[in-house]
């Protein structure tokens, strides 16, 4: 019998469907998480692919989320726009405030999109990717559960803290990057443990502080950042951007869903959106033409610019499908 299950994209697209609107999510949340889990899974970034709807709706049976949430779009300034998710998922939050957020952009050269009250669980690159789409320079940002120990400490205070940039290339690929401040993101992690492969000695310490190799003992210690002090400088930035600035939670202070029916799951995000045209006028081509030098200069020195890979991904997956372990596809499925 075979490790791993070929899906074509379609029966993927319905799996998830089916799973999540079985399992209480609305037709519209159902749709907006597919959309961003079968887009990881396409790019074959497995850590925030259909693996994730098992977190997803296992928080729900939990009753840590509202899983039929209505979000709302509040038009806070001639910038700024704000959605209450009102304890769902973002990613029905972001598709509905993400065109006010392009309109405000392109009159105001740029906005700012604060998404309230949200359980996010998501790769942020589809998140401003999505600007790019739209000529849009983007931005994301977003604090997650206390995972990560502070440079120097050993006890979890900061979330993985991820970053996503998008900048246009008017007829090619967008120059992408969304990255976790933690040295990898906690599903990588997950997923050694469920591959029974340990981690390198360097993603995190034990209960003690101690390095581990341990998938386990990470998971209940702490992950590091990457980079030392660095990482976690920019880790309290994005704490204090997508958390105080916006009105919302410190990583620490929420938590994982758990079945004593006391946590609190929810947090903020934190979107960018510049338009070129509008901070450069009819010179807004040439300097995008421009910018391709140093792309140009990458490419140059046999270097791999960021998502090229996932690119690469994208287009096998089109005309292949996408194969997930045996084992997540079985779990998939018992959700049903």
């Amino acid at each position: 019998m075979s490790d791993t299950v070929t899906l074509t994209l379609q029966q993927a697209e319905q799996l998830s469907l089916d799973i999540l609107t079985r399992n209480g999510f609305s037709d519209a949340h159902a749709a907006a998480i597919t959309r961003s889990v079968l887009a990881a899974q396409r790019d074959e970034c497995h850590s925030h692919g259909l693996y994730r709807i098992l977190n997803c709706v296992e928080t729900a049976r939990l009753g840590a989320i509202d899983p039929r949430a209505e979000p709302e779009v509040i038009d806070q300034a001639p910038a700024v726009v704000r959605v209450n998710a009102h304890q769902g998922c973002s990613l029905l939050s972001l598709e509905q405030g993400l065109p006010l957020l392009v309109a405000k952009a392109r009159t105001t050269g740029i906005a700012l999109l604060g998404i309230n009250n949200s359980f996010h669980f998501s790769a942020l690159w589809p998140e401003v990717e999505a600007l790019s789409a739209q000529g849009l320079v983007g931005i994301a940002m977003t604090p997650s559960h206390a995972f990560v120990a502070p440079a120097g400490g050993r006890k979890p205070l900061f979330g993985t803290n991820p970053i996503a940039f998008s900048w246009p290339r008017p007829g090619k690929t967008p120059y992408t990057f969304d990255f976790a401040t933690s040295v990898v993101a906690r599903g990588e992690i997950e997923l050694h443990r469920r591959a029974g492969e340990k981690i390198p000695d360097h993603w995190a310490v034990d209960v003690d502080g101690n390095p581990t190799t341990s998938p386990e003992e990470a998971l209940a210690g702490a992950m590091l950042t990457f980079g030392g002090y660095k990482g976690s400088a920019l880790s309290t930035m994005i704490e204090l951007l997508a958390g105080p600035l916006i009105g919302d939670l410190l990583g620490h202070e929420t938590q994982a869903a758990t079945a004593e029916g006391d946590s609190k799951p929810f947090h903020g995000e934190l979107l960018i959106a510049i338009a070129p045209e509008v901070l450069l006028g009819d010179q807004a081509a040439q300097h995008l033409s421009h910018a391709e030098r140093l792309f140009d200069g990458i490419i140059d020195q046999d270097a791999r610019l960021p998502s090229q890979r996932r690119y690469a991904a994208r287009e096998r997956s089109l005309a292949n499908g996408v194969t997930i372990p045996e084992a997540l596809h079985f779990e998939l499925k018992a959700l049903l």
